[in-house]
């Protein structure tokens, strides 16, 4: 058996048992998760991820724990910007902090799976056309300088494709029935405001792929590396919503921060011809521009709340 294929299957084995763990025992009931809960379970999925890494620098090389680890950074910055779309949808929608668990469990598992397709799909395009790369480069740099000029992003679900599809051929409730996405009215199965909000989750994610999935592709073409980073960043992200999501406001600059990782990424995939970035670097830049956004969101926020 190939380290890899080893790999692939302690992977496998270690997801399965988290998500019977995690997405299965403690989320049976809806309930809403205070900060202590969310803080122990992102703990749990930072040092899982960690241990990973570990693992793999001593089963596949430090090459490959530095792009597993640069990957997952990568991913999971990104998906500290998709809290604010999160938190705008579980808004329109008036979801509940009690339901909202539910939404966000069911919303990874369909992200897990189709990561995996667009992961394939990316991995196939470029080495079958290699002018993809400067697509792909080019596609985050452009998102890169959107989202630090472009303003606030907003959220209009309801002209979401999908949701005018779901509400054209199912009869629609106007209002939450405890944590159901169906039930049955005067015997018509109709769908809940809870459907819809996980209808535009869903989505969503689809269109935060277009720039992760490029951005990781930048650090390593492994489908190994790739899908595990993005995976164990997906998983967390559920804890840390509930860890961050009160307290959002207080990082104004990390979307600067992570709009210039985006750049940074892009141009790193139109060099790759030219001057291949060595992955150490890549992860000294990611590291380090986190850190300065940071530290900028909470020592000028602590200015701007002093009295004059």
């Amino acid at each position: 058996m190939s380290v890899q294929t080893t790999m692939w299957l302690g992977f496998a084995v270690i997801m399965t048992a988290m998500f019977i763990i995690d997405l299965g025992m403690f989320s049976r009931k809806s309930h809403e998760i205070r900060f202590r809960e969310a803080l122990a379970w992102t703990l749990v999925w930072v040092s899982l991820a960690l241990a990973f890494n570990v693992w793999i620098y001593f089963s596949m090389g430090p090459a490959k724990a530095l792009e597993f680890l640069t990957g997952y950074l990568i991913e999971e910055s990104l998906s500290v910007d998709n809290l604010f779309v999160f938190i705008m949808i579980f808004s329109y929608f008036h979801v509940t902090k009690a339901h909202q668990p539910k939404i966000l469990k069911w919303g990874i598992l369909g992200a897990l799976a189709m990561r995996g397709v667009f992961i394939l799909v990316g991995i196939g395009l470029i080495e079958r056309f290699h002018w993809m790369v400067y697509l792909f480069g080019g596609i985050l740099i452009f998102t890169g300088i959107k989202m630090a000029f472009g303003g606030e992003e907003k959220i209009d679900p309801e002209k979401n494709l999908l949701v005018r599809l779901v509400r054209k051929f199912i009869p629609i409730t106007k209002r939450i029935r405890d944590d159901r996405f169906f039930i049955k009215k005067k015997g018509v199965r109709a769908a809940t405001p809870l459907f819809l909000a996980l209808v535009v989750v869903e989505s969503s994610d689809v269109i935060f792929a277009v720039d992760s999935i490029p951005a990781v592709l930048a650090v390593s073409r492994d489908p190994f590396i790739v899908y595990t980073s993005n995976v164990f960043a997906i998983m967390g992200l559920r804890s840390l919503y509930y860890l961050l999501a009160n307290v959002m406001e207080m990082f104004a600059y990390l979307k600067l921060g992570i709009s210039f990782i985006l750049a940074f990424v892009g141009a790193k995939m139109l060099l790759a011809d030219v001057y291949p970035v060595p992955i150490f670097f890549s992860l000294g830049v990611i590291v380090g521009v986190l850190a300065i956004s940071i530290a900028m969101s909470i020592i000028i926020g602590r200015g701007k709340g002093k009295p004059s």
